[in-house]
């Protein structure tokens, strides 16, 4: 009885986590890659608000895991990027009907510039009434391909015109297309932004970095439940650290919890495949031919998620 109880109490403990999900268009069948239907949306709603889900702010969040609490089952983070005119037009009305907190990450030069597709700042200021606001760069570019002097530039040219239309300095930052490897982190980090978010899959815990925590797309008429059963798998990865220049992957090194000892590995463009878990550590030498500009590498143990996404320059 004791052990059972123990166990039970365990379990609770390791698969306390939370969910950060990220929506871009709201009822545009005009860009069906990135949208999500307004029936879509309050069906997703409806779902949280009948199943005891809690939709916080990622202020709440961050306030957590600042304080290495455990992170309730039953949160979730729900972000918007690119700033889309279509949240604006379509989609607040539903964040209010059902009161829940969102953060917005403002893509800085379709504002000032006054592209068509994207909300003007008055409109974001008004969405800031409901919400956070946050930075999602300046041009929106893929950064891997950039160098850390032009990353830094675009980071403080978003800040300077944030500042003066919001009339304060951001404090969380998403990566354009959700890309990032060791130079993009290091250049954004040196900013003092107190959370950055990429587009991994996977969960977070109270052991989440607070520079790299993952979120979930929710474009189309996904599979929700099977988005809220994914877990946090506490991982560090040594390898890969970026894109291989023959598109060979050929050298895999990550090491978990000793007490996981297989575990399934997905690589972009193929299929998933068990692999053995020695005291805590994962080396492959295998070669997977990479077929997609984007490839993400994935690990799982059970619904337990740790991820990877490698770009070519």
């Amino acid at each position: 009885m004791k052990q059972a109880l123990l166990l039970a109490l365990l379990s609770f403990t390791l698969w306390a986590d939370a969910h950060l999900f990220v929506y871009h268009r709201f009822g545009d069948n005009k860009h069906a890659s990135t949208n999500t239907s307004l029936p879509v949306l309050e069906k997703q709603f409806k779902y949280f608000k009948d199943n005891n889900y809690k939709v916080v702010s990622l202020k709440k969040l961050h306030a957590a895991l600042k304080k290495k609490e455990r992170i309730p089952d039953n949160w979730v983070v729900l972000c918007i990027d690119d700033s889309y005119k279509s949240f604006y037009t379509n989609g607040l009305d539903l964040f209010k009907k059902y009161n829940y907190p969102f953060t917005l990450f403002v893509y800085i030069e379709a504002t000032d510039k006054s592209y068509g597709d994207f909300m003007t700042w008055k409109q974001i200021r008004e969405a800031s009434m409901f919400g956070e606001i946050a930075l999602h760069s300046y041009a929106h570019k893929h950064m891997v391909s950039m160098s850390a002097e032009a990353i830094k530039k675009d980071t403080s040219r978003a800040l300077v015109s944030f500042e003066k239309n919001m009339g304060y300095k951001p404090k969380y930052y998403a990566y354009p297309y959700g890309e990032f490897d060791e130079s993009v982190e290091k250049a954004i980090f040196s900013f003092g932004f107190e959370l950055i978010l990429n587009q991994n899959v996977g969960a977070v815990s109270d052991k989440s970095p607070l520079y790299s925590l993952d979120r979930i797309a929710l474009t189309g008429d996904v599979n929700l439940k099977t988005k809220l059963r994914i877990k946090y798998l506490d991982a560090i990865w040594f390898l890969p650290k970026s894109y291989p220049k023959n598109a060979k992957l050929n050298n895999i090194h990550v090491t978990m919890s000793p007490s996981i000892k297989k575990a399934e590995l997905y690589v972009s463009g193929g299929g998933w495949e068990y692999i053995k878990i020695k005291d805590g550590i994962f080396k492959s030498k295998k070669t997977y031919p990479l077929k997609l500009r984007r490839t993400r590498v994935i690990i799982r143990s059970g619904h337990a998620y740790t991820s990877k996404i490698i770009i070519k320059k």
